[in-house]
């Protein structure tokens, strides 16, 4: 999963309170045409007790599942504090992992217990469990069907309501290698972007073609505003704000929630 391009990278960090802060991140090819660069809009704050697995940007607040037996939880979270406005803890024998929200439902799977559990997307009141195969890892949606993925290099199209499997698209690299290990997932106009488990990289995925049109590597920013994280403290959360085209980034028990744009 190393990938390295022959360009040297340049990362260009402004570091103000008042100012958005512009990477390079330039980790394609260099038959790339233009680089992808990540810029800084703004960081808030995150409850370094949420191991993060799924996020959700909705109604102004972000919606957040967080993994750990004993301690996983759905939550919805006011963004500018970080706090819980309301949350559903899970039983201790489950271990939350990726969600979505469509038609007005939150779906919730778990890592390996097979259950994918059905929200009301108001009153977090659950409506339903759906059982799959195998393990949960990320989750997203078209606007039609549910999006997985499951730590291969594939991604599982299923149905909303009953979560029955109707097609695998397998996934590869800017090289044609097969993209192992792809965690959690936001649908934005066609494209996936996806985390990587254990890589400090976003990337995005064209899943008409199966391929990886883009990477943004979030590493330069990690250490800049995050130094000494734990080793299980990895990248892992994407939220979308359609009305700002801007994502919301951060990771398993970071401290920190950043809002980005991806250029």
């Amino acid at each position: 999963m190393k990938l390295y391009s022959s360009i040297i990278l340049a990362f260009i960090f402004i570091v103000s309170c008042n100012n958005s802060t512009a990477v390079d991140n330039n980790t394609a090819p260099s038959t790339e045409t233009a680089k992808p660069q990540l810029q800084l809009i703004a960081q808030y704050p995150h409850s370094t007790t949420s191991f993060t697995e799924g996020l959700e940007y909705r109604d102004s607040t972000l919606i957040e599942s967080t993994g750990l037996y004993a301690t996983s939880k759905l939550c919805r979270t006011d963004i500018k504090t970080g706090k819980d406005i309301i949350k559903v803890d899970l039983d201790k024998k489950y271990f939350g992992e990726g969600i979505t929200q469509l038609n007005g439902k939150i779906y919730q799977m778990t890592y390996k217990e097979e259950k994918c559990f059905v929200y009301d997307a108001k009153t977090f009141k659950k409506l339903n469990e759906l059982t799959y195969k195998g393990e949960g890892w990320g989750m997203t949606n078209d606007g039609k069907q549910l999006i997985m993925s499951n730590g291969s290099n594939n991604l599982y199209y299923r149905n909303a309501n009953t979560f029955a499997e109707e097609n695998v698209i397998a996934i590869f690299d800017e090289h044609g290698t097969p993209l192992g290990n792809i965690n959690e997932l936001e649908y934005v106009d066609g494209f996936i972007y996806a985390n990587v488990w254990f890589k400090n990289y976003i990337v995005k995925i064209d899943p008409k073609q199966g391929k990886v049109v883009a990477r943004y590597d979030v590493e330069n920013l990690m250490n800049q505003y995050m130094p000494g994280l734990g080793n299980d403290d990895v990248l892992n959360g994407i939220a979308y704000k359609s009305t700002t085209k801007n994502f919301y980034i951060t990771g398993k028990n970071w401290p920190l929630l950043f809002e980005i744009k991806f250029n």
